[in-house]
């Protein structure tokens, strides 16, 4: 008997003493700014585009292949990562205001994390406050290196902490440099970290490395898949037309129902710029996770890759972003953690930037707040089924006051098959895409008899979710209670 309760008790010691020194998962969370879904080496779509540190990550981590942001632009996006709430629901609904969100009552993932024992650092885009000095750190973060707005390829002006100065070189290689910085020299080694280094890359201007401004000058540009380049915009909505005119478009003109085929390449040197841009993330990727490995610290690291939006690359003749269509709010995802996700592997289920927030915490063993939307995908990512997980996602647009012809308000319902977007107009008709037959979303089903059964249910659909989500059609709720100093 004595033997037996000694044994019972060794059991309950070694138990007690592994929960106690089992470490809890450091976060890196790289974050980068317009990167096409498909703008990465191991997808084949640029035949010339390597990025070897990328596809390394993916094949050591897992793809989220039907990832998505909830509206796609820079500001509203990311304040959604943060936050893992809708933007009508933070109240960031556009760039150019630069408000933050209501972190009083929707705090940033972060802010969990540092009462959980975590430090806490942010180095790079933010987009957000238009405040100086100690006032731009952001809640949530014990260390602060950032910039007003959309901030400078070279030479920039930065907030180090709350100390404004400017720096000599590109803004990826010191952004690099301060991230490696940090975890080096910085953060306390005694506790689990969770670091952004969210790039400026690749926004436009689109401006490389001068070591990479010569890249790809001999090749050509493929055309996107599904010819979408030959867009015409037949059956689709006037407001899809007057939109190829910009800024040059005379309101008294009218607007013929189809417009001709446009030659490709369009825009090549832009896009080329932006592919060129792209090689010192993955640079830069490469020497961050050199570091974490040298440190002891990669294998306890969950590493997470993504963009705040996706981006057209002469895709329906478009180029920006903001649009319902898979360019513009697909964006890449993968996620590296070793001691959960197996090597190489994929999700299909469509997965949302705000359920960014509630996996981190999930992982870090916090309880999501209830105030957030999103779910954690920690289930999926270790290669489980959930058949609990959402068949259908909501996407939000509202009419930017800098960019008035990019688009109206719209909502958008999508599934696995079909895409309904809702423009609120009443003068216009919306779109319906089929997924599986039309990927490249170029024929607009709306007025399509044999898919009456498919909008209705689709309709249904966006209003169920529209109710899930609080959905909120007054962009400007939040923006009226701030101050502009």
């Amino acid at each position: 008997m004595i033997r037996y309760i000694l044994l019972i008790a060794i059991f309950f010691s070694l138990n007690l003493f592994s929960q106690e020194t089992e470490k809890k998962p450091n976060f890196l969370f790289i974050l980068v700014d317009d990167q096409p879904y498909d703008a990465v080496g191991f997808s084949n779509r640029y035949p010339f585009l390597k990025t070897p540190n990328i596809d390394k990550l993916a094949k050591e981590g897992v793809n989220v292949e039907n990832f998505f942001v909830t509206q796609s632009i820079c500001s509203p996006s990311r304040a959604s990562f943060l936050t893992g709430t809708y933007p009508h629901i933070h109240g960031v609904n556009q760039n150019n205001k630069h408000v933050d969100p209501d972190w009083s009552n929707y705090a940033p993932y972060s802010s969990h994390l540092q009462k959980s024992g975590y430090e806490t650092a942010h180095i790079g885009k933010i987009h957000m406050a238009w405040k100086r000095d100690k006032e731009h750190i952001r809640p949530g973060f014990d260390y602060w290196f950032s910039f007003i707005g959309q901030g400078k390829y070279f030479d920039p002006k930065v907030n180090d902490n709350g100390v404004e100065m400017q720096l000599e070189g590109y803004m990826t290689d010191i952004l690099t440099d301060k991230t490696i910085d940090w975890l080096k020299n910085k953060r306390d080694p005694n506790k689990p970290f969770s670091l952004n280094l969210w790039h400026k890359a690749v926004h436009e201007k689109h401006l490389p490395a001068p070591r990479h401004k010569d890249l790809y000058n001999n090749e050509d540009l493929p055309t996107p898949p599904y010819d979408t380049h030959k867009e015409t915009f037949k059956g689709k909505p006037e407001w899809l037309r007057r939109k190829t005119y910009g800024f040059k478009w005379n309101k008294n003109d009218k607007i013929p129902d189809e417009l001709p085929e446009i030659t490709w390449p369009i825009n090549k040197n832009k896009y080329m710029q932006l592919l060129r841009s792209l090689i010192a993330v993955d640079e830069s990727l490469g020497e961050v996770i050199k570091t974490l490995d040298e440190m002891g610290e990669l294998e306890n690291t969950v590493i997470i890759y993504s963009s705040d939006n996706g981006y057209f690359m002469g895709d329906h003749t478009f180029l920006d972003k903001r649009l319902a269509y898979e360019n513009s709010m697909r964006v890449p995802m993968i996620i590296r953690y070793p001691k959960l996700i197996t090597k190489n592997s994929a999700i299909k289920e469509q997965c949302l930037n705000i359920d960014i927030a509630p996996t981190i915490l999930d992982l870090a063993g916090v309880k999501k707040p209830t105030y957030m939307q999103g779910e954690s995908m920690v289930k999926l990512i270790s290669g489980k089924k959930d058949k609990s997980w959402r068949k259908s996602m909501l996407f939000e647009y509202y009419v930017d006051d800098a960019w008035p012809y990019a688009g109206p308000n719209q909502v958008a319902v999508r599934t696995n098959k079909y895409k309904l977007i809702d423009n609120f107009l009443e003068d216009d008709i919306d779109e319906l895409y089929d997924l599986i037959k039309d990927p490249g979303e170029m024929k607009n089903l709306i007025n399509d008899d044999n898919y009456n059964n498919i909008e209705k249910e689709l309709r249904e659909e966006s209003k169920k979710l529209q109710k899930q989500y609080k959905y909120n059609p007054d962009r400007d709720w939040w923006l009226r209670t701030q101050v502009r100093k």
